[in-house]
Formats: structure tokens, sequence, C-alpha cells
């Protein structure tokens, strides 16, 4: 561990060689100094004296006698590596038994370690013999897929030494051999690379017998196993470091074994026969196998040529014994040898697929029993079945095309000229419409509906509710004829119709399969149609009147190109946008349907519920009415008019909608003005406190008596800094005195109540926080006039005012504070009452002392 310097190193010998084979001597050095690259020295001794061999550095080292086997290359140098070289030695002789000596020049800065090492070679006689069965030379074996063979080997050595023999058969794969199976010099099997399995099942043996021979036996014998077969020996000595080193190999080429392939095919390719007709296969086995055997066939159906023998359907078999499964269509027979014919009766549609066949061979063994040999499945064959078609042509008419709108239309799809068809064809129909649009536009056909097999009704997307309705109907006519009506035949009923018959084919299973389609020619239903025109006048019959009066005015209708038409009516009034019960401007008053009925709209005042009269003079005329009309209601009238027509099942249809001329109302009047606006003398309270809030108006203009004027009052409240939230309706009074308040979710109350005829007062009651916000009143007057009708003004809104509520922090913690102290003093009264309690009489304890005298100290003074 504490030294270091050069190393050279031979191996531990003596080394067992055998004559005439070549000799590799290796010589490496280690823990030197200077270059990588190290030079290497060889010399021989017999008995005391060196002679030089060969040199990696100089030329001129080699010895005499030994330079015209240097120069032949029989004696070379081979450089492994920059601190490694082989001595090697080609066809050694017994002369060359000796010492051989590796030296290396120094390239160290000081000299330490070994610079040279010997090692011993022995050569020894040639002993090793290898030969075929019976010395015999390479023989030839023509086998069948799945049958056995055996080839021996003899390998014998008469070496002085201790040697063993390892014994290799190997198979010529292409231009290299490989390993089938080693018997090794220590003594164990090792089966070459792909072979495992075989070995572990027993079809790959190596067997030793007498006279030195070795007998490989292979079972189950495939197409891979043919070529040429060779035993390759080689001979191992135990080495003085207890390694085991080859000293020579040999090889003999014992025979050659070509392998018949067993192949299995179906004697046709691709197949196309007729629906009804017989299918007829056959399934060659290709075999020389001339011994006794038997086969096993099975035929198989898949619908995809990929599909292994797990997905297949297995249709029919033949065990080894030519028993063959139960079948009723379908049979198999052993036509001769190696020929399996498969016959399928009365193919249908279904049996459309791929349809192979699986051989397997089976020989008799000694005892009896018979022994699977080779397995074979055949490529698929393609078969077709032709579905038999019908011949038939198909007619589309039109017994019934409407004139006008909702009349009927019917559509008849007949069968004809209808050839081969049989007991098992059913034909069932389909309906097509497709829009017509002039022009080259193509647009794509909708389904109206279809039939099954069944003849069981699919209805499509287009119409579904309408058929469900009845008022599309369809339905067969006779055995070859389909019928399709419309009861009431609409605009968007114009177009093309065309039927499809289907063939529906019964297979064996009775299910049905679609075997044909025939469309129709498209028959174009079509009627001239004009516009509707509809013309609506409005007439005011009085040219002037007041408030308090009744407006009245009619409608007068006039329309073309309409069959037979119901007018519905609609008055509608046009407010100015002062008006802040309707800001969208158009109010829908009263109606009168096309059955005359009448119905209010928006009309809300209770007060004049009977206030406004609709009626039909005549069928293209009718009467609109308003009783005691007031301020409010000025603005422009008119009559909306929608025209109807006679539908299908009783139905009315909308044609077409009129608007009339507007009629104004408008009151030239010189009342007075209202103003209102709200005041609070302190619109900041405390929480508890009371809010009052009032509504003042005031009048300018015309005086009026207090008699003559009446007010509707409405609190309204934003709960925001800003306008940007939806007002709350507080409470509201109404001009007969009845106050009304919305539902509130807090503590506080409202009052609301009328301090003089032009103020009005809202209280707010122990004020809370969700009390404040921006306030406002909404004002409603009434005036009476000079006939004594109550006339309503238009709602007057004031400017809001916001309200504030603040806590008073001294009356909110007034309570709480004087009930912390008054307990916090009891508690600590409590507190010392039971500890003296405690220390008074349930935890004395009596403590008796030793007396000690006092005695005063004497003054130092006196020491």
């Amino acid at each position: 561990a504490f030294c270091r310097g050069r190393i050279v190193r031979v191996p531990k010998g003596p080394l067992i060689r055998v004559v005439g084979t070549e000799v590799a001597i290796p010589c490496s050095v280690s823990d030197y100094d200077g270059p990588s690259e190290q030079n290497f020295d060889w010399e021989f001794s017999r008995e005391a004296d060196f002679v030089r061999i060969v040199s990696t550095w100089d030329s001129t080292f080699t010895s005499e006698e030994y330079q015209k086997r240097v120069g032949r290359g029989d004696i070379k140098l081979r450089r492994s590596s920059n601190d490694a070289v082989e001595l090697v030695i080609r066809n050694i002789q017994p002369a060359d038994q000796g010492r051989y000596k590796c030296s290396t020049p120094s390239t160290d800065a000081t000299v330490q370690g070994n610079y040279d090492a010997e090692v011993q070679v022995k050569v020894i006689s040639d002993g090793l013999s290898v030969s075929g069965s019976k010395a015999r030379s390479s023989t030839s074996l023509r086998l069948s897929e799945g049958d056995s063979f055996k080839l021996r080997c003899s390998a014998t050595t008469t070496s002085p030494e201790h040697t063993h023999l390892h014994v290799t058969w190997q198979l010529k794969s292409g231009s290299s051999w490989r390993d089938i199976l080693s018997l090794t010099h220590e003594g164990k099997f090792q089966p070459g690379p792909g072979y495992e399995e075989r070995y572990r099942s027993g079809d790959i043996r190596l067997d030793t017998g007498a006279n030195d021979t070795y007998r490989l036996s292979v079972s189950q014998a495939s197409s891979a196993d043919g070529g040429a077969y060779r035993c390759l020996v080689s001979e191992w000595v135990r080495g003085a470091d207890g390694s085991w080193q080859k000293i020579q190999e040999k090889s003999v080429e014992i025979a050659t074994v070509s392998i018949q392939r067993t192949d299995v095919v179906i004697s046709t390719s691709n197949v196309s026969v007729t629906e009804r007709d017989s299918l007829d296969l056959t399934c060659n086995i290709t075999t020389d196998r001339s011994g006794i055997f038997q086969a096993e066939v099975m035929w198989y159906f898949s619908a995809s040529p990929d599909d292994t023998l797990s997905d297949a359907q297995l249709l029919l078999s033949m065990d080894h014994d030519s028993v063959v499964s139960d079948s009723t269509l379908i049979s198999l027979s052993h036509v001769d040898r190696n020929s399996y014919r498969l016959l399928v009766r009365d193919v249908d549609v279904q049996d459309s697929g791929y349809y192979f066949c699986e051989a397997a061979i089976w020989v008799p063994l000694h005892n009896g029993s018979w022994h699977k040999v080779v397995e074979r499945t055949s490529a698929p064959v393609s078969v077709v079945v032709t579905a038999l078609e019908p011949d038939y042509d198909v007619f589309l008419n039109a017994s019934k095309t409407p004139k006008f709108s909702d009349d009927p239309t019917e559509l008849n799809c007949r069968i004809t000229n209808v050839q081969d068809t049989e007991a098992n064809i059913r034909f069932a129909v389909s309906w097509y419409y497709r829009q017509h649009l002039p022009g080259d536009d193509v647009v794509a056909e909708e389904l109206l509906a279809s039939m099954d097999a069944d003849w069981t009704l699919l209805p499509g997307d287009r119409g579904r509710e309408r058929i469900q309705n009845g008022e599309i109907i369809f339905f067969k006519k006779s055995a070859d004829t389909f019928s399709l009506r419309i009861q009431w035949t609409s605009e968007s009923d114009r177009g093309d119709y065309f039927c499809v018959i289907s063939a529906w084919s019964r297979h064996r299973n009775n299910s049905w399969v679609k075997s044909k389609d025939v469309t129709s020619t498209p028959v174009n239903i079509f009627w001239a149609t004009q516009d509707y025109t509809l013309t609506v006048e409005a007439v005011k019959l009085k040219p002037f009147f007041v408030a308090g009066h009744t407006f009245e005015m009619t409608c007068k209708v006039s329309s073309k190109n309409i069959k037979t038409p119901r007018y519905s009516v609609l008055i509608t009034a046009e407010k100015p946008l002062t008006d802040q019960s309707n800001p969208n401007g158009t109010t829908r008053i009263i109606s009168l349907n096309q059955d005359s009925v009448v119905r209010l709209e928006d009309w809300t005042d209770q007060t004049r519920v009977d206030g406004v009269v609709l009626e039909k003079v005549q069928e293209n005329e009718f009467r609109y009415r308003m009783y005691q009309t007031q301020i409010s209601d000025a603005g422009l009238y008119r009559c909306v008019v929608t025209a109807w027509s006679p539908g299908g099942g009783g139905m009315w249809r909308e044609a077409v909608n009129g608007l009339s001329n507007p009629i104004q109302i408008d009151f030239q009047t010189s009342g007075p003005v209202f103003n209102v606006s709200v005041h609070s003398d302190s619109p900041t309270v405390y929480q508890g406190e009371v809010a009052e809030l009032l509504c003042i108006i005031t009048t300018e203009g015309m005086p009026l008596e207090p008699d003559d004027m009446s007010f509707d009052v409405s609190w309204f409240a934003v709960r925001s800094f800003a306008l940007d939230r939806e007002p709350i309706l507080l409470a509201s009074l109404d001009r007969r005195g009845i106050v009304t308040q919305s539902r509130r979710n807090g503590s506080s109350d409202l009052s609301l109540e009328r301090i003089s005829p032009l103020e009005f007062r809202l209280r707010v009651h122990g004020c809370q926080d969700h009390d404040f916000g921006n306030h406002y009143c909404v004002v409603t007057p009434w005036v009476r006039s000079a006939t004594g009708v109550w006339q309503r003004e238009p709602d007057i809104r004031a400017k809001p005012i916001f309200l504030s509520v603040k806590m008073d922090v001294l009356n909110a913690f007034k309570y709480p504070l004087l009930i912390g102290i008054g307990l916090a003093t009891v508690i600590g009264l409590l507190s010392c009452l039971i500890g003296y309690c405690s220390s008074r009489w349930c935890c004395k304890k009596e403590v008796q002392e030793t007396r000690r005298e006092r005695r005063r100290l004497m003054s130092m003074e006196m020491d």
C-alpha cells in the first residue's frame, strides 16, 4: 500500500497448447511513468540463455534464427492497447516449448517495480478427433413438417493432459451458423438463442452414448429446422490460475435436412354467389407425408380478414376420427385424402364475409394413441353474396292539387311493372319534400316520414307536430299504392314532393334487410298568390270637446286578396313624454279579437273600468268611446287592425296587419300650475328618533278653492347616496284620505298625514340604519271642473332630500357600561365573601410554636 512501481504481467504458467494451433500470449504493464504508449520486447529460452524474438520499437531486435518466421508473419506482435500486446505464434511446434520473457524499456524517473515477466509454454500433441456417425460423410434427410429426426457425432481425445470436451450442435442459417444445444466442458446443457422453450419442452435433446457419441434429437420439426447441421467440438484445459482455457476446436458437418412444409389452402380465391344459391369451398392440405396420418379440419367465418380464431365463428368441424359436427344448412365432406369440401346451402346476404379453414395432422404413436404434429390455417377467402333485387318502377301523381291556401293536397305513389318478386319481398315508402327556388339554387330534401319493413310510420323533423295533430296523413290506399294527404295546404308547403319505394327481403333468421330503393319523379305543388293589402282609416266624430265629455272615433277597414277575412282591433294611445305613468309613450288600451271578444289591455284606472268601450258597428267598421275624459288622456289614438283568414281545422290564420292614422285629444286649459317640494327641519337624526319630512304643494295661475282640489301623494326612497337604484314605495295617501303602507322588514314605523290643504307630512318613527337615503314625494293633482267632473292632472315629482341616520354613542354604551360595572362589583364582593368564609371555617390550622426568649445583645464596647 505504501510502495508504487512498474508492474509487468503475463499469464500464470504453464500454458498448455496443442501443436499446429495458433498461440497468443498476452503481456501488459501498469503503474508506469512517461508516455502512455509503452514498448515491449519478447525473448525465448529453452534451457538457460534467452534468444530475442520480436520488439515493438526496434526492428533489429529479432535474432537470426527467428528472422524468417517473423518476416513471414508466423510470429508477430498484436497491440491491444497502449499498455498491452499479444505475442502471436501461428502453427506452434514442439520446438517452441520453453520460457517466454516479456520486457519493457524504462521510461520512469526512478527505477521501481519489475520490468519483465516470464511464462512457461508447454506444447502437446493433437489427440482430438471428430467424426460423424460410423465415420460416414454428410448425409441428406428429407422430412415432413412435424416429423422427428436424430443426428449423431463422435468426438474423442488422446491428449496426455487432463482436458475436457465442449460439444455444440449448430444449424447453418443463411451464411452463419447458429447454436442449437451444447454440452459444455463443465458438463452443463446450454440451449442456443431461440431454442430455450423447445429445450424445456423436450422437443430438442442432446444425449451421450457409447464410443463417445453425442446424439441430437429433434421432435416436431418445422420449416425453420431445415438446413445444414454440424458438430463443433472444442478442447479445454484448466490453467494454473484455475480458469478454463480453450486450446483447440474442430467441427464436422453431419447432415443436410430439408423440411417439407404442410400448407392449407382453399382451392378458390374470391367467390361471388347469388342469394338462395349454394356456396362450395374446398380446403386442400399440401403434404408429402407417406405414413399413416389423419387430418382434423375446422371451417371458420368472420366479417373482417384481420379477425383471429378467437373472434371468428366456427361453422363446422371434422375431427381426426372423421366425426362431423351437426349443422342444418352446412355440410362438410371428405373428397379425397387431402381435400375437404364445405357446402353452404341457401346462402343469404348475411353470409357475405371471409371464410378460412384450419387443419391439423395427427399421427399414431406406438401405444396406439394419436399425436398432433402440425397445425395450419389457410388464408381467408372473400365471399360476396349478391342479393336478389326485385325489378319495379315507381310513379307519383297528384290526385288533389290546391287552388288556394288551405285547400287539401293528395299525392299517390304507385308501384308499377313489378317483376321477379317473391313472397319474401315487402315494399315500404319514404316521402320527401324539397323547397322550390327560382334559378339554379340547390336545396337539400327534407324527410317528411318513412316506413320500415313492418310498415311502422317514422315522422321526420319537418312537420312532426302537424303529423301528430293529423294535419298531414300517410296511408296505404291499396297493395301497390301509398298516399300522402295534406289537409290544409299553406304557402310553406309549396315545393317539390317525391317518394322512395324500398324493397325489403326477409332472411333465414326472419329479419328484414333493405335490398333496393327506387325514387319517383318529383311533383311540384304550386299556386299563384297575390299580396294581401289592408287599409285602416280612423275618423273623430266630434271635432271639439272639453274635459269631462265623451271622446268617440271610428275605424273603417278595407282589404284585398284575403279570403273571407275577419278583423281584430286594438286601440293604442301615444301619451306625451311628460307622462310619468308610461315612460315608453305607447299604451295598449282595449282590444276586440276576431271572435268579437273585448279585453282591457293596459287600462288600469279602477275608477274608470267602464270608461272605455270598443264595439263592432259593421263587418269592417269599429267604434271606440271614452267617457268622462281627463286631462291625462291627452295624446294620439290609433287603431291597430289584424286581418285573419280561416285556416285548417277551424283555426284562424293571421294574414296581414294595418295601422290607422292618429286621432289627437288635446285639452286647451288655463287652469292652475302645481309645484311640489320636500322639506325637513332635521334631515340628520339619531337612531331611535323620529324623522319628519314635509311634502309642500304650491299653485300658480288661476286660484282654486280648496274644495275643488284633491291630491294623491306617494312617498318613495332610494337607498343610496346617488340615485342609481330602484325607488322603494314607502306609503301613499289617496285623495279620499286612505293611507296605504308597503311591507317593511325593519323595526321602524311610518305615518303619513295631511296637515294642511297643501302640506303632507311623513314621519319615520324609531329610525334605523336602513332608513337612510334620498326621499321624495310624487303628487297627482285632481281638479274639479265647472261641470263638476274631477280631472286628473299629470304626476309631479319633487326634488329628493337626503335623510341621514347617525348612532348616539353615549346612549348606545350607557346601559352596557352600567350593567358591566354592577356585575363586576357584585362578583368582587361575592369573591371576598367566599374567601373570608373559606379562611375562617374551612382552612383553619392550629400551629404550636416553641416560645423563645428575647435577649438584648450586649454592646460591642463591653467585650
